[in-house]
């Protein structure tokens, strides 16, 4: 799936969730979303977590 699909995919959800379940609705919809993206590029090895840990702790590394 093309970047450009998915992006068209995320949107209608979104945008449904906005007309179906309210404001609120739709931010708990977003925030699955992206908790869900962030599970899914760890567990592919796309995400690095200690560089990640690293980069909220302050530690920089060149």
């Amino acid at each position: 799936m093309s970047t450009t699909v998915a992006g068209a995919a995320l949107g209608a959800v979104l945008a449904l969730s906005a007309l179906i379940f309210g404001f609120w609705g739709f931010l708990l919809v977003a925030l699955f979303m992206a908790v869900g993206a962030l599970i899914g590029r760890i567990a592919s090895g796309k995400l690095d977590v200690r560089g990640l840990a690293d980069a909220f702790t302050g530690r920089r590394t060149s």
